[in-house]
């Protein structure tokens, strides 16, 4: 019983046992190759049977772990970061028990090591690219810089996150088009999470005629602002602001400003540049076009010489005569 309890250190391996095995009965040995399999291969096909029951229990238990684990991050934090969590913890576990297994049934994991990382260097040097959007979905994942369903304007595109994944992230345009960013693109840029705070500021910027009063002028975007009264926000830093910004080219500038929901943005910004327009014109401000005056002096007694400007002349010599031939340009 001792010698068969330590035999996957000392016998053979089972490729090993096998090919013995089948010379003996090649060779016509038939006694031979039934003492060597009982005594050899067999114990070693049970050792490796009950190394793969291992890594199957090591399968239901790395996915009870990884479930246990993912599920609470999933409902308090994120749900793509508690995916992430649990798959890596289900790949380490996985890992810890073949390894396990491999070492007990005697593998040379030494040399399976090296193989491995030979193998990796080869793959990441084929795959960097890859490699960088996978190394930036995980800072991505960790850091969080936006999560599901934000607005954001990253590597170039504007749009509503459906998906973060590790390679790459999905989103959803305005215009109701799916674009796939890959990772490195949007880590390696600005990103502009528009749908971060609960609230925005509404900007209209407009310029009046120089002959309009400045209090009428303001009477009317005060009006304008009253009419979505309802949907500002009120507080310290918020409400909302009707101020005289500079003095342009063409026109006296306004800036009107009201702090409303993120969620609203859009339909409160078209209401109010409509407000502004049907108040000024109400009270009679015109809107400028840009425009150029220009003063022309003229002295009658004056005269304007012009230069005379005299056509180019050019010679050219003929290689018959001796003198030049001379033409006027």
């Amino acid at each position: 019983m001792a010698e068969t309890t330590e035999m996957p250190a000392r016998n053979p391996e089972i490729l090993t046992a096998t090919e013995e095995a089948w010379n003996k009965l090649s060779s016509g040995d038939v006694a031979g190759a039934t003492d060597y399999a009982a005594t050899h291969l067999a114990p070693a096909l049970g050792w490796a049977a009950i190394g793969l029951g291992v890594i199957f229990l090591g399968y239901l238990a790395a996915k009870y772990i990884s479930g246990l684990v993912s599920r609470p991050v999933c409902r308090r934090v994120d749900e793509t970061l508690g995916r992430f969590i649990g798959k890596m913890v289900f790949y380490c576990v996985m890992f810890g028990v073949t390894g396990a297994v491999l070492s007990k049934l005697g593998a040379p994991l030494g040399g399976l090591a090296a193989m491995l990382a030979a193998a990796g260097f080869a793959v990441g040097l084929a795959f960097q690219g890859t490699l960088s959007n996978f190394a930036c979905g995980v800072l991505m994942l960790v850091f969080r810089p936006f999560k599901v369903g934000d607005v954001v304007n990253a590597g170039g595109v504007m749009g509503k996150v459906n998906e973060i994944d590790l390679f790459t992230t999905t989103l959803d345009t305005p215009d109701n088009r799916r674009i796939i960013v890959p990772n490195s693109s949007i880590s390696g840029g600005t990103i502009e999470n528009i749908s971060y705070h609960q609230h925005r500021r509404v900007e209209v910027l407009v310029g009046v005629d120089y002959n309009a009063d400045l209090d009428q002028t303001r009477a009317a975007l005060e009006a304008a602002v009253s009419q979505i009264s309802e949907a500002v926000v009120q507080g310290e830093g918020r409400g909302a602001q009707v101020i005289l910004s500079d003095l342009g080219a063409s026109s006296v500038n306004w800036k009107v400003r009201a702090w409303v929901a993120s969620k609203n943005y859009w339909p409160i910004h078209e209401t109010l540049t409509a407000q502004v327009k049907r108040q000024l014109d109400g009270a009679g401000i015109s809107i400028p076009f840009p425009q150029l005056d220009v003063h022309i002096s003229r002295n009658e007694e004056e005269s304007v010489t012009r230069p005379r400007v005299r056509p180019a002349r050019r010679e050219l010599h003929d290689s018959g005569t001796a003198n030049p031939i001379t033409r006027a340009a």
